[in-house]
């Protein structure tokens, strides 16, 4: 059995083209707090954690840019290196805000994965018995996971099962599978839909009365919803997704995730619609497009009315 590395998602990085654009409008839409640490980056967090996004302005396309991982505790920068090497893999050594020191390597897709030492924080109870001033009223809990599409599903399952230790959780049809690394039934997830790219990040709320005031304020604020509110059949939680065009990836925001044993077996549910979403829907067909055409029909709202989403050129 490959020994398990990783303990959890600690960050996610994206490229942005104007820094100060892209934290206001993170900041504002999703209720996160930080602050900007040099001239071409920033960090933002949901409540107390050293941060759960990290902006680094380029000249770049505006993209995902890699998922931080902790290491088990008790592993260090040079076992991991170490570990990592033995079994063939490519490592070099990086820096991330805050933080300091990681290792970064890449999955077969190419996406770009980063590992840090697990750290405790200073003050390990709950946000919600810490006090803070600078805290919006209303926040995420965490950053829960990052998802991704892909070509090859069954060669990113066996790295990141067989490289970080991750373990698979449960498969919808042949075509999806989520994958965890604590409790969290997932923290990682791939759907093979023919090409590689990055699909959501997903922040935790508290409640559906949470996810209300959340939707409500990005109605004031013209984001609409692209699928949701919904319950996801494999894995539980209530959802709704929304577009960040701005770096070509959805937001997902999510409550009552559930929550896997210590002795979970694999599930393979159907691909069908209840396995998506037991109420009902699946999503639009733009919900898998990152092109402009794609964009300008959800805009238009153009499924609503019956009318097809262009292709893309």
């Amino acid at each position: 059995m490959t020994q398990k590395l990783v303990t959890g998602l600690h960050h996610a990085g994206l490229k942005v083209s104007n820094l100060d654009e892209a934290f206001a409008r993170w900041s504002h839409l999703l209720g996160l707090h930080g602050e900007r640490i040099s001239s071409s980056q920033a960090v933002l967090r949901c409540s107390h954690e050293e941060f759960a996004l990290a902006l680094r302005e380029t000249h770049d396309t505006p993209f995902y840019d890699y998922a931080c991982y902790e290491l088990a505790s008790g592993i260090t920068l040079g076992d991991a290196r170490r570990l990592l090497r033995e079994s063939g893999q490519s490592v070099e050594e990086t820096e991330v805000p805050v933080r300091g020191k990681a290792l970064k390597l890449a999955d077969p897709d190419g996406n770009c994965v980063l590992l840090i030492e697990r750290v405790e924080p200073a003050d390990r109870r709950p946000s919600e018995v810490q006090y803070s001033d600078r805290m919006p009223g209303w926040h995420p809990r965490k950053l829960g996971h990052c998802n991704f599409l892909t070509a090859n599903i069954k060669r990113q399952v066996e790295w990141y099962t067989g490289v970080l230790g991750f373990a698979v959780t449960d498969w919808i049809g042949e075509e999806g599978v989520w994958l965890h690394v604590n409790s969290d039934h997932h923290v990682l997830a791939f759907v093979d839909k023919g090409f590689a790219h990055i699909h959501h990040l997903a922040f935790e709320l508290v409640d559906w009365g949470e996810q209300r005031v959340a939707l409500d304020h990005l109605a004031q604020n013209k984001r609409n919803i692209v699928w949701g509110p919904g319950r996801h059949g494999m894995a539980r939680n209530l959802f709704s997704y929304f577009r960040m065009p701005e770096e070509e990836l959805f937001v997902e925001f999510f409550c009552d995730l559930e929550q896997l044993k210590e002795d979970h077996k694999v599930r393979n549910y159907p691909d069908d619609p209840h396995s998506s979403n037991t109420w009902g829907i699946l999503p639009p067909r733009t919900y898998f497009r990152f092109d402009k055409q794609a964009i300008e029909a959800e805009l238009a709202q153009s499924y609503a009315y019956g009318q097809p989403v262009p292709t893309v050129a």
